[in-house]
């Protein structure tokens, strides 16, 4: 035959692909592991056939297992990885003699003819890298070895193997394909004897013959060209190793190309000859080309997933994925990152609240607060430093947005220093236009966020942000503290206020109270004539972390819980009652703390129909009045008395009392 070079056999190479996930794992073993280790590593790839793409070898997170993931249509490679510690051992180690001890390794194994009960061993490769962990560059390069000799040359065009076998032939080739051990999909042989299609081991056939007119051998072939993929190339040079004579004959080769479908009709058949006196094993060939098809190391550039920002991101959730792993399958991770806080209030609590809220994995928090970072905070509100303090102080809704981002850059957090109107407190002419801006702006936050944290002061500083919760439908989680004693409670929905919905064993979560629904007095100035003692929140240090960490862990479990905001509350949480559980257990409505006994308890109570904050009443002149009826309540402090009730209700009390005296006095 003739021997012109548009004859000879030109295999398709592979082409390397390294996930995201392989340099994760690299750079974990790098720093905590080989440090400055060189030694060699075994990891694992894997190939299949794609029409689309073609012959791409992959590697990601998983080949540094001991074992290989098994996936769907792939086959397994097992190679080696040596990470270098600078570029300059990279760049200067010696290509030509790594491959050629790495080809003596593979031809032992050939001379000794122990591939052919293992014919996946035929198939290697290797790994160069040097990851400069400072900018997250990594050099590597492939190298899949394989002997440059023998040539071999086609003795006809290659064609579809629907031209050797017929459709039914085609159909048990894949079955039989299929049903072969992993170890031998890699190289087998189909034989056709009296009509009859059989698929053998390779060790089969050279036990009991050397080769037949209706013997194909066969391959996993990735290419999805005209030409045969790499892996052929390393078969011929072990079957004619193992026997030259088949090297002076002409030789049938299936490269099996299985689509996603299980089909082989895309699979070609190869008729080659191979020169008269073939020599194998003599130099070695496989380093990888680059992306400018010559022969050099790639880069890959990771800063942008793999900067600290973005690790930090991805490390601080790991408890969370831990959690899910392990111990809460049903956790839902995403929920909490894509739920939208906002806090009422940047001191103590909210600081509290803002560090736990990070640590479930909330990325979206905002911050409103009036006042300013004094010397005083830093060591009680741990979002703020000693720097937050001078020259007069900076906002706390600023500051405590900034230093947020200092503990986690990606977490979008934002300050705004809004004073928060409260009834019985009268606004001035001076200071309407202001006041209504600050409405305005409240309003805008509560209805752009899904949950609302009232971390305030004072009683009436929540009554504005629990009536337009309610108005919205938002979850609200009420906190508030004592010196040794604390609250945290969530409130139910507006407009729902039919408490025949309560049942025995719980309240559902639409009828459950507001933190004003136990009041029967309309909010007031409750800093008026209070010394400086009592104007400020004196509590035991611990009392405000536990508060916060118990509001957090409330908003989570009400997330969790299949009904959300709906989740009903239990009367007694002590009695297990998984009927209304959510994910995390049972939800209470709300938590007293009392830290003189260290003991809680967790009180439930259905909404209260004169509420001055929640109630229908009140709700219904919001929405009829807007901003002119907030407006009324904050001139007035018996306004909400007046138009929920309460005010009658209040001298019915003091009528009853008096009839009560005078009962007593006639006795």
């Amino acid at each position: 035959m003739s021997s012109t070079d548009d004859q000879i056999i030109q295999y398709v190479p592979f082409m390397s692909f390294v996930h995201p996930s392989f340099w994760h794992t690299l750079t974990d073993l790098k720093l905590n592991v080989d440090r400055l280790n060189e030694n060699t590593k075994q990891i694992y790839g894997r190939f299949t056939y794609r029409n689309d793409i073609g012959p791409v070898f992959e590697v990601d997170g998983t080949s540094f297992n001991k074992t290989p993931e098994q996936e769907h249509s792939y086959l397994n490679v097992t190679g080696t990885v040596m990470n270098k510690n600078t570029i300059e051992d990279f760049k200067n180690i010696d290509k030509a003699s790594l491959l050629n001890s790495l080809g003596e390794i593979l031809w032992q194994n050939i001379k000794t003819g122990s591939w052919i009960d293992n014919p996946s061993s035929l198939l290697n490769f290797f790994l160069l890298s040097f990851a400069d962990l400072k900018k997250f560059h990594y050099y590597y390069w492939f190298a899949f070895p394989t002997p440059s000799q023998p040539t071999v040359y086609l003795n006809e065009k290659s064609s579809l193997a629907s031209a050797h076998f017929n459709n039914q032939q085609l159909d048990e080739i894949a079955e039989e394909f299929k049903s072969l051990e992993a170890t031998q999909k890699y190289f087998f042989v189909i034989a056709i004897e009296d009509d009859k299609l059989k698929v053998l081991k390779i060790s089969d056939v050279f036990e009991k013959s050397q080769g037949s007119t209706n013997m194909y051998y066969a391959f996993m072939d990735p290419s999805n060209t005209d030409n045969p993929g790499w892996p052929l190339r390393i078969l011929l040079a072990a079957v004619f190793e193992h026997n030259p004579l088949l090297a002076r004959t002409v030789t049938k080769v299936v490269g099996i190309r299985m689509d996603k479908n299980g089909s082989v009709e895309n699979s070609r058949v190869f008729v080659i000859k191979a020169q008269q006196n073939p020599e194998s094993g003599k130099g070695w060939v496989g380093w990888e080309r680059n992306n400018k098809g010559n022969f050099g190391p790639k880069l890959a550039n990771m800063s942008a997933s793999m900067d600290p920002v973005r690790l930090a991101d991805t490390s601080s959730d790991l408890n969370i994925r831990l959690m899910q792993w392990r111990l809460v399958p049903k956790l839902n991770v995403d929920i909490m990152r894509n739920t939208k806080c906002l806090l009422l209030g940047a001191g103590t609590l909210g600081c509290h609240v803002a560090r736990d809220l990070l640590a479930w994995g909330f990325r979206h928090i905002t911050f409103i607060d009036n006042g300013k970072v004094s010397f005083s905070n830093p060591s009680r509100q741990v979002l703020f430093n000693y720097e937050d303090c001078l020259n007069g102080g900076k906002m706390k809704a600023n500051a405590a947005a900034d230093n947020l981002k200092k503990i986690l850059p990606s977490v979008v957090s934002h300050g705004s220093a809004l004073h928060i109107p409260m009834p019985g407190h009268p606004i001035g002419e001076s200071l309407k236009e202001e006041t209504i801006s600050n409405i305005k702006q409240i309003i805008d936050a509560i209805q752009e966020h899904d949950v609302i944290f009232l971390l305030l002061d004072t009683r009436e500083a929540r009554w504005l942000p629990t009536l337009i919760a309610a108005h919205y439908g938002k979850i609200a989680i009420n906190a508030a503290l004592g010196f040794d004693t604390y609250l945290v409670m969530r409130h139910g929905l507006g407009l729902a206020s039919a408490p025949n919905d309560i049942k025995n064993s719980h309240v559902d979560g639409a009828q459950l109270g507001c933190y004003f629904c136990n009041d029967v007095t309309a909010p007031g100035n409750s800093v008026k004539d209070r010394t400086l003692d009592q104007q400020c929140t004196v509590t035991r240090p611990g009392v405000a972390a536990i508060a916060g960490g118990l509001a957090v862990e409330l908003l989570v479990g009400l997330l969790q819980h299949p009904l959300g905001i709906n989740a009903p509350a239990p009367y007694n949480i002590t009695q297990e009652d998984s009927s209304i559980d959510g994910v995390l257990g049972p939800i209470p409505h709300s938590i007293r703390g009392f830290l003189h006994t260290y003991q809680n308890v967790t009180p439930t109570c259905g909404k209260f129909k004169q509420c001055i904050a929640c109630s229908d009443i009140v709700i219904a002149n919001y929405r009829n009045e807007g901003i002119e009826f907030l407006l009324k309540v904050f001139n007035s402090g018996t306004y909400l008395e007046e138009i929920t009730g309460l005010q009658e209700l209040h001298l019915s009390a003091e009528m009853a009392d008096i009839l009560t005296f005078s009962d007593d006095d006639h006795e």
